[in-house]
């Protein structure tokens, strides 16, 4: 069940950010068929290919895991599927620069409390 809500999370999130199968595939280092298999459920991914999606989404492992992935506000910064691995990279490291942020303020706000 895991795998199938995973897919489904990683098809929505791709398609809003803009980006192809073929995209993902390149910035995995994988097949395009694979990800079509992850996207159907078929297949899992690691844990270490989990995470870069979802820094290249801008989302939490744990919200990839959810049924009914919530799209980022940080999808939106960079849509398009004309990107170099590169420049994946580099979106991937901004979201994962600005959910650190996040979290850190999230955290800050409950100590004052």
């Amino acid at each position: 069940m895991t795998n199938i809500i995973i897919g489904e999370n990683i098809r929505t999130l791709r398609e809003n950010a803009g980006f192809t199968q073929t995209n993902l595939a390149l910035f995995l280092g994988v097949d395009q068929s694979l990800i079509t298999r992850i996207e159907k459920g078929e297949r899992s991914l690691s844990t270490d290919m989990l995470e870069k999606l979802a820094s290249l989404f801008g989302v939490t492992v744990e919200q990839m895991e959810k049924p009914s992935v919530t799209i980022s506000k940080l999808s939106f910064a960079f849509r398009g599927s004309k990107f170099t691995v590169a420049e994946m990279e580099a979106i991937a490291a901004i979201n994962k620069i600005a959910l650190n942020s996040e979290f850190m303020r999230t955290i800050l706000e409950e100590s004052k409390e």
